[in-house]
């Protein structure tokens, strides 16, 4: 008897999994709905909100994230797809997939009498294996010249191959030693742009104008100051102002601004970023002196032009020291430049870290969203791959993993074995999804790979999904980093198994708020 018809008679078996019945459910709903983009061949998702904006994507943590999904399982495993695009940065789409798999094959196990605990048991020694197997398979990338880069940000960038060019471009650019450092995302780098020419180039992009347009639209050779703060004068509360000395002390602010505001001037700075507002005083005055000022700077990119130009952060109080140690504060750039159709301004060619800017064109508002998605997993595969390595795509690495997995079933007593069988079935899945989408039975062609990678010892083959024939995804271009695989490996098995270690579901009691006259009655 299937779960199905368990559920609809009401059995004790069905008593029993109810909990986890509902949950193994909402978590193969939840994989259901992004598998249908994997692979080559996978089509789009169109995601429409209760006011008619829509959406249209392939990308997993895109659709995840945007799905409304009430069930509490299925937000687990939503926000487990989130830690890995927030860690990886690619990947989502396969974890789910398997986790949806892999849960499902656990919940036929326990329906045929295994205990949770020995299919949890087998679970973490399959996955343990798998893991162990994917790093000893893992081929590391010589270095940014390496042609395995490229076919890395093509596959995936979804075959676009002027957005794999830019982001190859920009690593180059960044160099191996910052792509390796854990602090620096590389997918930061990129931004998509309706009307714009795709173009890599030394600087960052700051989203914002400078505050008028009497301030110069471009500069050369410029000093830059970066204020982690209002540039405005110092407060003081209202009741303080009605007496005469709190008057006198609102003077003495206003003047010590102008004169921190002339230092500034003084100092020929050329930019000045501001995290926060800049008082109309300091606009006029550093108008009048020719320098661009943009306010109202996101945190994200003060960080990246203080990084890229030398400059270092300060707030407004940090003007009131001498001239000397201010203009220690001060960074420096090659060319600042105004793009009044972007609404932008660019900051080239600084005098600190190198930093590399990928700029994504597109030609309507409609699809800025997704090629710069697009263009952020490549970079992060990028990124990934330069750490970790790679290894073939298309679902090969599973196939080969889960050949060595079953080995480890052979050595195992008892039940479980039952548990190890879950991986080895989470692991078919990626190749079984991206044939079907491509239009093949998926039964019939795992047969033929396995067969292949046997016979052959290649365990690089898979499915060309343009013919349907056996190749070998190094000769095809057809390559992931080990870490993407690794991850979405590891995140599928955590999910499984907290899945399948909950027993029973109870609703929370609503906390209210008891009023002085209930706590007294009571």
């Amino acid at each position: 008897m299937s779960l199905k018809q368990q559920a609809s008679t009401g059995t004790e078996v069905d008593e029993r999994l109810a909990a986890l019945v509902t949950n193994a459910n909402a978590v193969r709903a939840i994989a259901s709905a992004v598998e249908g983009t994997l692979g080559p061949k996978g089509l789009d998702t169109m995601l429409v909100d209760k006011f008619g904006e829509v959406v249209i994507t392939n990308d997993g943590v895109t659709i995840l994230t945007m799905m409304e999904a009430n069930h509490p399982a299925a937000r687990m495993l939503i926000n487990i797809a989130k830690a890995q695009q927030e860690e990886i940065g690619d990947g989502t789409t396969t974890a789910t997939v398997m986790a949806g798999a892999m849960v499902g094959a656990g919940v036929e196990q326990v329906a045929r009498g295994v205990p949770v605990a020995r299919v949890i048991e087998g679970i973490r020694a399959g996955v343990k294996r798998g893991l162990e197997v994917m790093m000893q398979k893992a081929r590391p990338v010589a270095d940014l010249d390496d042609p395995l880069i490229y076919q890395v940000a093509l596959v995936a960038g979804r075959g676009h191959e002027d957005i794999a060019a830019l982001v190859v471009q920009a690593a180059r650019m960044i160099g191996r030693d910052k792509l390796l450092d854990r602090a620096f995302r590389f997918s930061d780098t990129v931004m998509a742009e309706e009307g714009a020419d795709n173009q890599v180039f030394m600087g960052v992009i700051v989203n914002k104008e400078p505050m008028n347009r009497q301030m110069p639209r471009e500069l050369t050779d410029a000093g830059v100051l970066v204020i982690d703060d209002a540039l405005e004068p110092e407060e003081i509360e209202e009741e303080a102002l009605a007496t005469e000395a709190g008057f006198a002390r609102y003077m003495e602010l206003q003047d010590q601004f102008r004169e921190n505001i002339q230092k500034i001037i003084d100092l020929q700075v050329g930019l000045v970023l501001a995290d926060r507002g800049v008082h109309d005083v300091a606009e006029e005055m550093l108008t009048d002196a020719g320098i661009m000022v943009v306010q109202r700077v996101a945190n994200k990119e003060l960080r990246r032009v203080a990084e890229h130009t030398g400059a270092r952060m300060i707030k407004r109080t940090g003007l009131k020291k001498d001239l000397e140690q201010i203009k220690r504060c001060l960074g420096r750039c090659r060319r600042v430049f105004h793009d009044e159709k972007l609404e932008q301004v660019w900051i080239q060619e600084g005098a600190g870290k190198p930093m590399a800017t990928v700029l994504v064109g597109a030609a309507t508002a409609e699809v800025v969203g997704e090629r710069e998605r697009i263009a952020k997993d490549a970079a992060s595969a990028v990124q990934a791959a330069v750490k970790g390595g790679v290894v073939p795509g298309g679902g090969a690495l599973e196939l080969a993993v889960a050949r060595e997995v079953e080995k480890v079933r052979a050595s195992m007593r008892g039940m479980t074995a039952y548990g190890v069988d879950c991986v080895v079935e989470a692991l078919k899945r990626p190749l079984a999804q991206i044939v079907a989408n491509a239009g093949f039975n998926p039964l019939e062609k795992i047969g033929d790979v396995m067969a292949a990678q046997v016979e052959t010892g290649n365990d690089a083959l898979a499915v060309d999904c343009d013919t349907g024939q056996v190749a070998d995804m190094y000769e095809l271009g057809v390559v992931d980093p080990v870490l993407v695989k690794t991850y979405a490996f590891k995140a599928a098995g955590e999910i499984a198994e907290a899945i399948l270690r909950i027993d029973t579901i109870i609703k929370k009691r609503e906390d209210r708020e008891v009023n002085p006259k209930q706590a007294t009655d009571l």
